[in-house]
């Protein structure tokens, strides 16, 4: 059999150990012939195509990144884009496609699925939004970057007594923004799930310099205060729709620094986060979910999705993953509350 892999979307720590361990197992366990796909579903929307054998994935394990390379290219969205899809597959000899992404990714992968491409999906996204699997890798390396950043800026913030906003990513989901928060001690955590009053916060942060340490306010992207919306660059779309984000925690900043007469700073981790070498969570997650993916393959398994439940790694549908992203319940958030203002 002649398998292509592909990875889609933004990039994320553990890439590369997912199509090592495909390629790896695909080969020596099973002898099937693997291609790359270059650039995700701009791969083989073009016939973009990279050799992948053995050799191509030796020593990638610690990489960040993806040796494939990535994009955010929705052939839906191109006038005949399946069709070219099915001949460039038929061209390349391609049986099936292992497609490694998040919910924009697999949800391309679902519907090609349905008309006829053979697919598995392994999910990927730092924000551990895809539904169906406890945790997608790339979210552990994220969440110890980010917790990392807020001990080194307890120090800074409280030598100059100022504010110090971090901000996240999460567009939706905040569960970057929670697990790192309180890893990092922050004391105010501030989620997409929900929105926020700037003047409780000013009370926090208030409370905070009364007795006498600087606080630390975590913002996900896509939070937003009461009366707003979420900050945005501009109102264009990407091919999937969305628009982009970034700007709530120099808004928040400066809200802040008004409301409380303490001068506050903004720290946007950004790409920070999904960049470099992996977490060993992430290396180990990622490496079952391809170990598990290659095997849906060769069983014929197809239209399903690696996911974790509880410590074992089991497949789905991949319309679960993707039909409804997961945030961060409510319940949850009240469990993080008894933290804010101490």
């Amino acid at each position: 059999m002649r398998i292509g892999v592909l990875t889609g979307g933004g990039d994320c720590p553990g890439l590369n150990a997912v199509i090592r361990a495909v390629v790896r197992k695909g080969v020596a366990t099973y002898g099937h012939e693997f291609v790359g796909f270059r650039d995700g579903w701009k791969g083989p929307l073009e016939g973009l195509t990279k050799p992948l054998g053995i050799a191509e994935v030796r020593g990638i394990l610690p990489r960040g990144g993806t040796i494939l390379g990535s994009s955010r290219t929705n052939p839906f969205k191109i006038d005949g884009g399946v069709e070219k899809i099915k001949a460039n597959l038929a061209e390349q000899g391609v049986d099936a496609l292992v497609a490694i992404g998040g919910e924009d990714t697999l949800g391309v992968a679902t519907k090609l699925n349905d008309l006829g491409v053979n697919v598995v999906g392994v999910p990927k996204t730092i924000d551990n939004d895809l539904n169906a699997t406890d945790y997608t890798f790339g979210f552990d390396t994220a969440v110890n970057i980010a917790m990392e950043a807020i001990d080194r800026l307890h120090t800074t913030a409280e030598s100059h007594h100022r504010t110090l906003v971090v901000e996240v990513m999460g567009r939706h989901a905040g569960w970057i923004a929670l697990h790192a928060g309180l890893a990092g001690g922050a004391n105010v955590i501030l989620l997409p799930e929900r929105n926020f009053d700037v003047e409780q916060v000013a009370t926090y942060v208030t409370k905070r310099f009364q007795v006498e340490y600087a606080p630390i306010v975590v913002v996900a992207e896509g939070a937003q205060p009461l009366e707003g919306q979420m900050v945005t660059h501009n109102q264009e779309l990407d091919a999937f729709g969305h628009v982009r984000l970034g700007g709530i925690g120099q808004w928040l900043a400066q809200q802040l620094e008004e409301k409380t007469g303490k001068e506050a700073r903004t720290v946007v981790l950004g790409h920070i986060q999904r960049g470099g070498t992996p977490t060993a969570f992430d290396r180990v997650l990622a490496t079952r979910f391809g170990l598990q993916a290659i095997d849906a393959v060769h069983e014929g398994d197809f239209g399903k999705m690696m996911a974790l439940r509880g410590t074992d790694i089991v497949r789905v549908p991949l319309i679960d993953g993707t039909g409804e992203l997961k945030t961060v319940p409510i319940s949850r958030y009240d469990e993080a509350e008894v933290f804010f203002g101490s």
